[in-house]
């Protein structure tokens, strides 16, 4: 059976809009700027069939996997019972993909789905679509930046189960776009039993996505997450039970959610807006501005609601809105 080789790279991508360089300055100086950043409105190695091949087309992703390799070797240096662990999700891969694929396969393999064959329908999806695996870089150097939990790309990528659920749901919504919905519906649940996280697959989620911490997350099956978004656990994106159709809300782009929050029916989060922990949502947010509350009310005013200057899902500041309110009480 031929296994799937690393081959060289043939093409490279766009630079995304806003840097994730781990070297640049902290997020601070992430000055608000929006008309260049918002878009347009079993533990062994399974045996795989596999005769794809898995190439990782974007050089910045190259590299990435390099840092991700050396941080491998350097964990085990300091636990080497760490090593058979590294060595087969990481070290005995030849590339982000592989690694992907296998490390999907064995959190959500069961006596069931055998993690062999999940391996074999994971990776044979992210060579066919290589957007999902530059999106699956995007998280990475979001999740580095913005969560400082966050030790090495090589920590999130093994242990971070927002992180890990949101790769999932990208290969489920694959299959979904593919009308493959029964296989789709089935890795969602497995997702949703493994880590409480129940994204459906008809979901569109966009690149650069932090889940932070994520436990309780449950996205509806219309929602729309653009790019750059942060979002804290318990947030439920869902429908208000009146509605079929498009009835889920649509989250744009550099939108933070704070930890518990609901927003529910197909309303809009404007891009650069931000959401207190706790709110329910019900009505339209416009971008620039925070909302708070149950339900909701945007600090400052309908009429003349504060405006950010910082994109807030890069600064993840949750609460600079309290002493901006002047109605806020303990």
């Amino acid at each position: 059976m031929a296994p799937c080789i690393h081959s060289t790279r043939t093409e490279t991508s766009q630079a995304n809009p806003i840097s994730c360089d781990p070297k640049r300055s902290q997020i601070d100086d992430n000055v608000f700027d929006y008309m260049k950043f918002c878009r347009p409105i079993a533990q062994s190695q399974p045996k795989t069939v596999c005769t794809r091949t898995a190439v990782d087309l974007d050089e910045d992703g190259d590299d990435l996997w390099l840092i991700m390799k050396g941080e491998a070797k350097s964990d085990i240096e300091q636990e080497p019972i760490l090593y058979t662990y590294y060595f087969s999700s990481i070290l005995s891969r030849d590339s982000l993909s592989s690694a992907l694929a296998y490390h999907l396969s064995v959190k959500l393999g069961n006596s069931s789905l055998p993690s062999g064959i999940l391996y074999d329908l994971f990776l044979g999806l992210l060579v066919e679509d290589q957007e999902i695996i530059r999106a699956v870089q995007d998280d990475l150097k979001a999740v580095k930046e913005r969560d400082p939990a966050c030790i090495s790309y090589v920590h999130c990528f093994l242990n971070f189960k927002g992180f890990i659920a949101c790769q999932a749901h990208r290969v489920a919504h694959k299959l979904w776009s593919e009308r493959r919905k029964t296989l789709a519906l089935v890795i969602q649940n497995r997702v949703s039993e493994v880590f409480a996280v129940d994204i459906h697959p008809g979901a569109k989620i966009g690149r650069g996505i932090l889940f932070d911490h994520a436990t309780g997350v449950v996205i509806g099956e219309t929602a729309v997450i653009g790019d750059n978004v942060s979002i804290l656990h318990h947030v439920t994106l869902g429908g208000t039970g009146k509605d079929s159709g498009d009835r889920h809300p649509k989250i744009g782009d550099g939108v933070l959610i704070g930890a518990g929050t609901c927003v529910l029916g197909n309303v809009r989060i404007g891009d650069g807006a931000k959401v207190g922990a706790g709110s329910v949502v019900l009505k339209e947010v416009p971008p620039r501005t925070t909302a708070v509350g149950n339900p909701a009310r945007l600090v400052g005013g309908q009429e003349n609601p504060i405006k950010l200057d910082k994109i807030p899902s890069l600064t993840m500041d949750h609460t600079s809105h309290i002493s901006e309110s002047p109605d806020y009480v303990i």
